[in-house]
């Protein structure tokens, strides 16, 4: 029976796929960002219409529906190896962190603006696809202007609260994809986080920010002035979560491993 990897190995890892993302041309980072946009869109189009469906007769349960269904939506990011933004901070991360005496701040702003831009086109383009009149069932997009409406009238540390939340669990998605090696266990972690991340909901900024802008396309009150606000307020958050709680304490975790081992590393 394979036994797991321990987080030192998991860490050396990270960092080999930390290199690959970082050393990607301005090209394959656009497009692999591009991809992951309109990707996710699948998941989030796919809850509007479960929620539909289901809401009528079971009432809350379609939330649950709803979860259940986004979850494929990660999964096609996982197994197609796209770059989503959030998902990609730990690796990158500990690839700067194992580099001594710098800590590739400008490869790491250019991964990270580049994927968050071109996720949102991505995602934002293909929103407008799926809004054409007629493409959604009925009822669609009553569902996702609600949810819209529900994001946006949250008060504003909830949602940076709930970034912070969204934002650590992708990035621990990121961590736990190093420490398996079958396309099965990849696929089965990428759909527990997709529906822990809909089920909260918690917020990761691309997710949420398509979210927004469905509610844009399909409900009068909500303007470009709100998504631009949660464009931000959810960065933070999915910084903060991402970087602060799980990439940095998995880097103190090997940091202090090693040391402990009498080994020179990060």
């Amino acid at each position: 029976m394979p036994v797991a990897p321990d987080p030192a190995e998991i860490f050396d890892r990270a960092v080999d796929e930390g290199e690959r993302r970082l050393d990607q041309s301005f090209l394959e980072l656009v497009s692999t960002s591009f991809i992951a946009g309109f990707t996710i869109v699948f998941g989030i189009a796919t809850l509007g219409v479960v929620d539909a469906l289901v809401k009528p007769q079971f009432g809350d349960v379609s939330h649950i529906a709803g979860a259940l269904t986004f979850a494929i939506g990660v999964v096609f990011l996982v197994v197609g190896r796209t770059e989503l933004f959030n998902e990609n901070f730990f690796d990158p991360a500990a690839k700067a962190v194992e580099v001594d005496g710098s800590w590739l701040i400008l490869p790491l702003c250019r991964l990270w603006i580049v994927t968050l831009v071109f996720n949102l086109v991505g995602g934002f383009l293909f929103a407008l696809v799926f809004a054409v009149n007629g493409v959604l069932p009925s009822g669609t997009t009553g569902a996702l202007g609600r949810t819209a409406e529900e994001i946006i009238h949250r008060p504003t540390v909830a949602m940076f609260a709930s970034a912070i939340i969204g934002g650590a669990l992708v990035s621990l998605l990121s961590f736990l994809l190093e420490a398996v090696n079958s396309v099965r266990s990849r696929i089965t972690l990428a759909y527990v986080v997709g529906f822990l991340l809909a089920l909260g909901p918690f917020d990761h900024v691309v997710v949420t920010a398509i979210h927004v802008f469905f509610g844009l396309l399909f409900d009068p009150k909500i303007d470009y002035s709100v998504l631009a606000e949660t464009i931000a307020v959810a960065t933070a958050g999915n910084f903060v979560g991402g970087i602060g709680l799980v990439t940095f304490t998995h880097v103190a975790q090997v940091r202090g491993a090693r040391k402990s081992n009498g080994s020179d590393g990060p």
